[in-house]
Order: structure tokens, then C-alpha cells, then sequence
């Protein structure tokens, strides 16, 4: 047996890690992803120490701007977005490693300039040739920046005496099919190990609390399984419209968008097995194997409902139809909500049905995963009024108010045998003096520290193409049923679950 290091301080895991020095290069850096969450996420990390002294961050865009410029922009966003106080000291720290590149795509100059940048950050900045390179920028524009990162060799690890890695984001293709062309095209240039899929739902607090609140503790393991669960509804519901994104949701839509990526990721961290560790190959072969077992409904008609908004009110405010909105056809059939009843045929969960809904314009933004289970098989009060008791409910509330909820049954006070519902509520916002790490944040470390741990891999991208994909193929050419704004989506959904006798539950 190998002895204990002694020289190991056991506290070691519990101290905040923090990346090599290194360049962060991040194009498309004047979209919104960047400036609302990139930038910001770069900020808070500078704020809490967590970034090194030798860390530079590099934006490429078409612009005709210098260092000053781009320097100007971050600040402000800065300011304006992050999760921390802004402290002007912090920022003039920051501001000497911020840098600029401008340029389009298919320009091979400002690629050669990109590429002698980095080597000049070498010296000036001790970076040793480590870069990891932010794609956020639209899918059609990742193979021509891809080929350019090839073509002056900036994605080989080796040659640059560093490490070099990429940040995918999502959709990862628009099907199975243009999933593996696009995930055979990242893995061609960079090295698998160095492909970062993000999705930043698997970033939040709450999403890695799921496998804390089962892992960590006797209470809830033991009847999370068929023989006590009744159900499970997974909701990731909006109360914005489109937000000017028309071109991307007119050929995406609600399924594409957001079903095929963070609910089915939400899905398989309820229903995986205990991994035998904690790391990132561990837990994407529990996730993979949820993902590979899931069932679709034998009748999708009866088993999936698909909705678009109409006009409304939301927060006391007339908002249009979805038919209304800039840059959408009169005619357009795109889905805004979606519902799909999901199995998992394995041992643990087999005959349970899992509910997926996600939808746009609804009455309130909250994303929760709701564990329903069975009723209790005989209740012994006699002539005791029980139609206020439902099932029994943990609820896992994602966003906002991150927290947890137990749902149970308890005697209402008197002298009668009367119960009703309670809840237990747990909040992070009142249980921890810190206040959660936003998901880009823990994100963007987790790339420059190179820990995987907490992004999909190819095989469970497509594994969820495979969930979508038959359903995308069931809709075509159908239009979707109309639900007003500011209700929990079209009649369909609701009917979907009154055939087995179910109800969505109310966030």
C-alpha cells in the first residue's frame, strides 16, 4: 500500500486553484455573449485572485480599434455586468494584459498578426505558449476560423511549447449529423483533450449541488429510484421573447435551443448512477449512459406538445406574437415551447416518466428539476380530510432563488386529524456568507486550469441528437399550437400529462 504523502496538507483540495500564466483569446469579442458574460466572468475572476499574474486577455473582432478601445469596452462591460464590486484597482491590474486584434475571419493577415501577438505575450507576459481560444461567434463561422487556428499552426500544443485548447459553444450543430461533421472538425485541429464543449447550465451552483444533495448524503438515495418516484418534470421556462435573435431561433427553435443541451443535461445528472469519482471521465460515463438509455414515446403525437406564443400580457405589459417579432415570417411554424415525455430504461428508473418542457414568453423565468414521488400506499386517519395532500415533492430550484424545496405532508394545527402541504426551503442566498460564482465564472476557470469535469463530451452530444432528432423529423411541416403570452404554454402540453392522470406542477 502506498504511504500517505506526508508533506501533503490534507486541506490542499479545498484551496482556491488558479491557473498557469496564460492568454485567453476570445473571438467575436464585441457580441453580447462577450461583453455580457465573458468579460464580466474575466473581471470576477481578477477580483477574487484567481486569475495569474501573467494573464492576458486577447480580443479578436472586426473593428478598427487599438488596445485603448477594446480596453474601454471591457471596462465598461465590466462594470456594468459583473457579479462582484467593481474596484478600480483591480480593473488597472487587469487593464495591462487586455489586448486587441482586429480583423474578419478569412483575413490570413490578421491571423499571422494574431499568431506573432501571441508569441510576443511570450515574453512580455510569461504566457509559455498556453491559450485557450473562446468561439463566440455563430456556427457557421467556427469551420473557417478552425482552418485559420490549423493554418498558422496556433492549435498545436506541441510546436507552441504550451497548451492550446478551444471553447465550443452551443448548438453543437443542428443535428446528429452536422454534430459529428462539426465535433470530427474540432477534433482534426486540436486534440481531443483540448475540445471544451460549454454549456453553461452544468457552471451553476445549483446543477453540481444535484449531485452533492445525492451523493453526499443517506437521506435521498435510497428512494431515488421506480419503487418511490412517481415522476420527474424538469422545467427551463422564459418570460422574454426572442430578444432580437430572430435569424438564430428561426432555424434552431425551442427543442434545438435548449431540449437538446441543458435540459437533457439536467436529465442525466438526475438519473445517472453514482460515479466512482468525482472527475471528468467518471461522471461523463454516468451521464453517457443515462443518455444512450433514453426512450422516446411510442406515440409522439400523444407524448410531445409544441407551442408558439401569441400575443399577451406579461408583468402588467401588452408583448406580440411570436409571428410579430422583427425578422420572423408571417408564416413561420418555429416551436417557442416544447414538451417531451422522456423514459430511462434501466433498472433504477424503468416505468418512471420524465417531463421536459422549456418555452419562451411564459409567466415567470425559473428553471427547477422536480422529483415527485408516489403517494403514501395507505393513509390510517379515518374520516380525516386528505384532499389537500398531494404527492410528497423535492425540487431542485436551478435559477433564480437557487435552492432546494421538500414538499410534505403535516398536521394543520387543532384538535381534528387534518394535514396539509408544507415545505421545507433551503436557499443559498441565506445559508452561505458567499454568494455563488456566476456559471461563466467557474467556467472559464475550469478551461484554463484544463478540468473537463464539467463539459459534455462528443459522445453525449450526440447521444442527445439522437433524443431530438426524431422529434424534429415528427414536427416538420407542422405548425405549432398557438398558447397567449403569460400562460405556461399551449393546451397540448397540459393534455399530454392529464392522459396519464398527471399535472405540471406550478413553479
Amino acid at each position: 500500500m502506498t504511504p500517505a504523502n506526508p508533506l501533503r496538507d490534507p486541506r490542499d483540495r479545498r484551496l482556491p486553484r488558479v491557473p498557469e500564466p496564460c492568454a485567453l483569446v476570445v473571438f467575436g469579442v464585441t457580441g453580447d455573449l462577450a461583453r455580457k458574460k465573458l468579460i464580466p466572468a474575466v473581471y470576477d475572476l481578477a477580483n477574487r485572485g484567481l486569475l495569474p499574474p501573467g494573464f492576458v486577455l486577447l480580443g479578436f473582432a472586426r473593428r478598427d480599434w487599438g488596445h485603448e478601445d477594446f480596453g474601454s469596452l471591457a471596462r465598461e462591460a465590466a462594470q456594468e455586468h459583473a457579479r462582484t464590486e467593481f474596484r478600480d484597482e483591480v480593473w488597472h491590474r487587469l487593464a495591462d494584459s487586455v489586448r486587441f486584434v482586429p480583423g474578419s475571419f478569412d483575413d490570413d493577415n490578421a491571423f499571422d498578426k494574431l499568431n506573432e501577438t501571441l508569441v510576443e505575450l511570450e515574453t512580455s507576459h510569461g504566457i509559455a505558449g498556453n491559450a485557450a481560444f473562446y468561439l463566440s461567434i455563430p456556427p457557421a463561422a467556427f469551420p473557417v476560423v478552425l482552418k485559420q487556428l490549423e493554418r498558422t499552426r496556433m492549435a498545436d500544443s506541441a510546436g507552441q511549447g504550451g497548451w492550446r485548447r478551444v471553447v465550443v459553444e452551443k448548438p453543437f450543430g443542428h443535428d446528429l449529423e452536422s454534430s459529428r461533421e462539426l465535433n470530427g472538425l474540432v477534433d482534426s485541429v486540436f486534440t481531443p483533450p483540448d475540445v471544451f464543449r460549454i454549456d453553461h447550465y452544468l457552471g451553476k451552483e445549483t446543477v453540481q449541488n444535484l449531485l452533492a444533495l445525492r451523493f453526499a448524503n443517506t437521506l435521498f438515495e435510497p428512494i431515488w429510484n421506480a419503487n418511490y418516484v412517481d415522476s420527474v418534470q424538469i422545467t427551463m421556462a422564459e418570460d422574454v421573447g426572442i430578444e432580437g435573435r430572430a435569424a438564430f431561433y428561426e432555424s434552431a427553435g425551442a427543442a434545438r435551443d435548449v431540449l437538446q443541451n441543458h435540459l437533457l443535461q439536467l436529465l442525466a445528472l438526475t438519473a445517472m448512477e453514482e460515479p466512482v469519482s468525482f472527475d471528468a471521465e467518471a461522471l461523463r460515463t454516468e451521464k453517457h449512459k443515462v443518455l444512450k438509455a433514453i426512450s422516446l414515446p411510442p406515440d409522439l403525437g400523444a407524448g410531445t406538445a409544441r407551442g408558439q406564443y401569441d400575443q399577451g400580457w406579461l408583468a402588467g405589459q401588452r408583448v406580440r406574437s411570436y409571428l410579430d417579432e422583427e425578422g420572423v415570417a408571417k408564416d413561420s411554424r418555429t416551436e417557442t415551447y416544447a414538451a417531451v415525455r422522456l423514459g430511462v430504461e434501466t433498472r433504477r428508473w424503468a416505468g418512471v416518466p420524465f417531463y421536459l418542457r422549456t418555452g419562451k414568453r411564459l409567466p415567470r423565468r425559473v428553471t427547477e428539476i422536480a422529483v415527485i414521488f408516489k403517494r403514501a400506499p395507505h393513509l390510517p386517519f379515518l374520516e380525516t380530510d386528505t384532499t389537500e395532500l398531494g404527492n410528497n415533492q423535492l425540487v431542485v430550484r436551478v435559477q433564480p432563488d437557487e435552492g432546494v424545496t421538500l414538499r410534505f405532508g403535516s398536521k394543520v394545527p387543532g384538535s381534528a386529524m387534518e394535514i396539509r402541504e408544507v415545505s421545507m426551503d433551503f436557499l443559498y442566498g441565506s445559508s452561505f456568507t458567499e454568494s455563488s460564482p456566476e456559471a461563466y465564472e467557474r467556467l472559464l476557470l475550469d478551461v484554463l486550469l484544463g478540468d473537463k469535469t464539467l463539459f459534455p463530451d462528443h459522445e453525449e452530444v450526440e447521444s442527445s441528437w439522437r433524443v431530438v432528432d426524431p422529434l424534429e423529423q415528427f414536427w416538420a411541416g407542422q405548425s405549432a399550437e398557438r398558447y397567449r403570452a403569460g400562460e405556461w404554454g399551449p393546451r397540448g402540453a397540459d393534455a399530454m400529462l392529464a392522459r396519464e392522470r398527471r399535472t405540471w406542477r406550478r413553479p
